[in-house]
């Protein structure tokens, strides 16, 4: 049964939803990370969850999802009611023509399902940009290309993206600094996370000052996203953190994002402790009521109209169980 998103305990008229990074776990097949993302698709529209989105990463060993249009393909034709996205389609990778037709096609195969985040991360590191072809992208690239999307997707670009006669799905922009600002002018959805949500608001009043209404978007619309996780107790909560923090920690050590591991990394300097207490300590994680009211808070810090949540852990029933929970969140 879906949860009307209106019951939503984090705040009136708060929809909760999922992000999926298709993260690879030692011991596992990269392939079965994939799996793993559509069954968990499946069982989130179970629980009644608003979207599912899935991500764009390339070459990197813990990310087993490089081509979020073909991953969501996989996801619309395993269910048949919740929302499927990109969070989001990086446009540094992708000329606008593509991206549109992509999102065309899936909308014409799953009317009214279809949803298109996009934005401007580069690879994560220099030989992957070179492999992408991407050496530099700037915010005007960025305004430029936004643009672009918008016409092809309106049809009033120099060509038509087809298939013809399709609605355009809704456009979102992964946001931080200079991306808020193209999405105010452009009158579009935001969706934020990280540091606009653990320190200075001010970008997201700016946000809202600089919008510019649509027919689509009449109002200023912020996302957030956020990871999360739900447990028995706060301290198991913080042990299922555990494993992305300790991959962060490594890829900021040696440049390699690697898969999910049940193993504490031998020999952690002082510093490196440190960074996986910072880590862990900027999600959202405890019991339900802790994380009910964590939720709310920050809702009513950013003014949130939603929620996405991420998360990742190498246990696998851990995480559905943390699924279930957060989807109780919505019945008030």
């Amino acid at each position: 049964m879906t949860v009307p998103p209106e019951t939503s305990i984090v705040g009136p008229g708060v929809p909760i939803s999922v992000l999926d990074r298709s993260r690879t776990r030692r011991g596992e097949p990269d392939g079965a990370a994939l799996r793993t993302t559509v069954d968990r698709a499946v069982r989130a529209e179970e629980l009644g969850f608003h979207r599912f989105w899935v991500a764009e990463h390339h070459a990197v060993p813990g990310i087993a999802s490089g081509s979020p249009p073909v991953l969501m393909a996989a996801i619309a034709a395993s269910t048949t009611r919740i929302r499927v996205g990109s969070g989001g389609v990086m446009l540094p990778n992708h000329r606008p023509l593509i991206v549109a037709e992509q999102a065309r096609m899936l909308e014409a195969l799953h009317p009214g399902r279809i949803d298109l985040g996009v934005g401007r991360s580069l690879g994560f590191t220099a030989p992957v940009r070179e492999a992408l072809g991407v050496l530099g992208y700037t915010p005007e690239d960025f305004a430029r290309d936004v643009e672009a999307l918008e016409a092809l997707l309106g049809d009033t670009g120099p060509v038509t993206a087809m298939p013809r006669g399709v609605p355009s799905p809704p456009l979102f922009v992964l946001a931080t600094g200079s991306g808020l600002k193209v999405a105010a002018e452009r009158g579009l959805p935001v969706v934020v996370g990280g540091p606009v949500l653990h320190g200075d608001l001010a970008p997201l009043a700016e946000y809202r000052r600089g919008f510019r209404p649509t027919d689509r978007c009449p109002e200023p619309h912020v996302i957030v996203s956020v990871d999360v996780m739900i447990a028995s107790t706060t301290e198991r909560a913080r042990e299922l953190m555990l494993p992305e923090a300790w991959a962060m920690v490594e890829s900021r050590s040696t440049g390699v994002f690697p898969p999910l591991s049940d193993r504490e990394p031998v020999g952690l300097t002082a510093r490196q402790q440190a960074m996986v207490d910072e880590h862990v300590d900027r999600t959202v994680h405890g019991t339900a009521g802790e994380v009910a009211d964590q939720l709310a808070d920050l809702v009513s810090r950013t003014g949130a109209r939603e929620i996405i949540a991420f998360s990742s852990t190498y246990d696998h029933l851990a995480q559905a169980e943390s699924d279930t929970a957060l989807a109780m969140l919505q019945h008030g």
